[in-house]
């Protein structure tokens, strides 16, 4: 399959969850918004010099290709692996950027203020993490074998979920203080006993 068929191929399917477009690179912070957010998730592919509608416009400079670089290596901590490989159509080149889901997450994003942000992809969007998300990846680094025992917050917790609620609506009823709900629901959501939802552009918590 040549270049023109390989990246029509790959057009056609669309933006999701593993997979985004951009139609050129002019901030390598915004850039790496989306590298974070495939690291810390499921992985996946940009292509770079493809419109959101699929028209391909090309990557049109050398420096595109430098900013690129530095969204993977200098603005994402720690450094995401990232594979670059250039393609060539109609006179255009469009780069396809792959990103590996990271073993070390979260993967930050620096953003134009300097703060560090860790991101995640849900279908074609990329969202800032929760603070129950970076409390379960800390969880998913604790040893394997570990008991959830069931002591007085966590009851507490379990009591006043019903439904889906969000954390500020868990974080209220339980009358828990907000960073000990947090890791009581990442430990939950590790445990199976808790699952999470993204919906009218907010996180929602409920048991299973």
């Amino acid at each position: 399959m040549d270049d023109k068929h390989y990246l029509l191929c790959l057009i056609r399917e669309g933006e999701h969850q593993q997979q985004d477009f951009k139609y050129r690179v002019a901030d390598a912070c915004k850039l790496a918004r989306s590298v974070s957010a495939f690291a810390n998730t499921d992985g996946g592919r940009l292509l770079i010099g493809v419109r959101d509608d699929g028209h391909i416009s090309g990557v049109r400079s050398e420096e595109e290709i430098y900013m690129m670089h530095q969204a993977a290596y200098k603005y994402c901590k720690p450094e995401a692996s990232i594979k670059f490989d250039t393609y060539h159509t109609d006179g255009r080149t469009i780069v396809v950027a792959t990103v590996s889901p990271s073993a070390k997450r979260p993967v930050y994003a620096q953003d134009e203020e300097g703060r560090m942000r860790a991101y995640i992809r849900i279908a074609d969007e990329n969202i800032m993490a929760s603070p129950v998300h970076l409390a379960l990846w800390r969880e998913s680094q604790k040893p394997q074998g570990a008991m959830l025992v069931y002591d007085d917050d966590i009851r507490q917790l379990l009591h006043v979920m019903q439904g889906c609620q969000t954390l500020n609506q868990i974080v209220r009823l339980s009358r828990l203080p907000r960073h000990k709900v947090v890791s009581l629901i990442a430990r939950l959501i590790r445990f199976g006993t808790v699952r999470w939802e993204y919906s009218a552009q907010q996180f929602l918590f409920s048991l299973i």
